[in-house]
């Protein structure tokens, strides 16, 4: 019976051992710390993973998590140092370093009063960096010395927190919604400023090119024609001395063919009416043909032209001319234009007309006053 009864109180002893075994017993976790609270108090830091201790029914553990954890911010607006007012979003990351600390700073609310606690410094840091800053610097591909500026200023505000904020990164910086419309307006006002100008600067070059193309061709146009005008004033004068040296061999020929001239001329099928006297001077090849006061005169030597002058030009070297403006150019250089080659003999006009040989008249007979160009053949 003793046995027994020694027994029956050794099973509830057992029991209570293994109760107050269990609850002075913990297991820190390798990503945890923990601290041992006695009536609210830290009594003992645990920040090595393994088993520890505590005293049953009178210590509390409390365990915060030693990993880096993540803050991220919500969009805020900053006003750097040009007056620029920009929509910043960042993230940061931080890790507890002290416990005890961590514990008297945010009490019992852990990491979500860290949280809240923290927003406010990392938001203030890059406040206070970016507003230092012009615009331009912070819209740039390499913000790393800013986004370090940012967290060593956070870092220093939260050290008494018991934290250390590892990495602040701005993952968006961009204007405000009401300004990206005006700003996008005046970029396409800028663009549509510089391509009218573009068009501007085309349109004048162009203007000037085709200027210079235009007063070349009056230029070429002009030459062309005082040449023309001197080679045409030419072959007139040749005609002339030609009709000249046959119409005076024999005066009389030639008034018999300005009567024949005159003739034509005045009597026409719709005006044939003709009123004068019969006797008149007018009709005087009308009653003889003036055979009997011809005195024909031996011929001249005769000119040489048509085809003999062209087969002596056409011997000739073909040259091209060099003709100036009056400002000493060369007419179509500036358009790239060449004048037509032609005889050496016709690049330059000759200064004075040819001169008329008139046959001497025969005896007895007067030269006439005028050789005039007949209309007829």
């Amino acid at each position: 019976m003793r046995r027994s009864f020694l027994t029956m109180l050794a099973l509830p002893a057992l029991f209570v051992v293994v109760l107050v075994a269990m609850a002075s017993i913990f297991i820190v976790d390798e990503r945890e710390k923990a601290l041992i609270m006695r009536l609210g108090r830290v009594v003992n830091v645990q920040e090595e993973p393994g088993l520890g201790f505590k005293m049953p029914f009178l210590d509390d553990v409390v365990k915060y998590d030693s990993r880096i954890l993540g803050l991220p911010t919500q969009p805020l607006e900053v006003t750097p140092l040009d007056d620029r007012r920009l929509v910043v979003d960042a993230f940061a990351r931080w890790r507890i370093t002290d416990v005890v600390r961590f514990r008297q700073a945010v009490g019992t609310g852990g990491i979500e009063a860290a949280l809240t606690r923290l927003d406010p410094i990392v938001n203030a840091a890059i406040r206070e960096v970016l507003g230092s800053v012009p615009s331009t610097t912070v819209l740039s591909d390499d913000r790393t010395v800013l986004m370090n500026q940012i967290r060593d200023e956070a870092r220093r505000n939260s050290a008494g927190l018991g934290v250390e904020v590892i990495d602040v990164r701005l993952t968006r910086t961009d204007l405000p919604e009401q300004n990206l419309n005006a700003t996008y307006a005046r970029m396409r006002a800028e663009r549509e400023r510089e391509a009218a100008d573009e068009i501007a600067r085309g349109g004048e070059a162009a203007q000037r090119v085709r200027a210079a193309a235009d007063r070349t061709v009056v230029e070429l146009t002009s030459e062309a024609r005082k040449r023309a005008e001197v080679v045409r004033g030419e072959a007139d004068a040749e005609r002339n001395a030609i009709y000249a040296a046959a119409f005076g061999r024999d005066p009389e020929f030639f008034a018999f063919t300005r009567s024949m001239t005159s003739y034509e001329r005045a009597i026409r099928g719709d005006n044939s009416s003709i009123v004068m006297q019969p006797d008149s001077e007018f009709f005087s090849y009308l009653k003889s043909d003036g055979a009997a006061n011809a005195s024909p005169v031996p011929p001249s030597p005769p000119i040489q032209t048509g085809d003999a002058g062209d087969a002596a030009a056409e011997d000739e070297e073909l040259v091209i001319p060099t003709v100036t403006d009056r400002e000493g150019n060369e007419l179509g250089a500036a358009a790239g234009v060449r004048l037509t080659p032609m005889p050496e003999s016709l690049t330059t006009p000759p200064e004075d007309g040819p001169a008329v040989i008139v046959p001497e008249p025969a005896d007895g007979v007067e030269p006439p006053a005028q050789a005039d160009q007949p209309e007829g053949n």
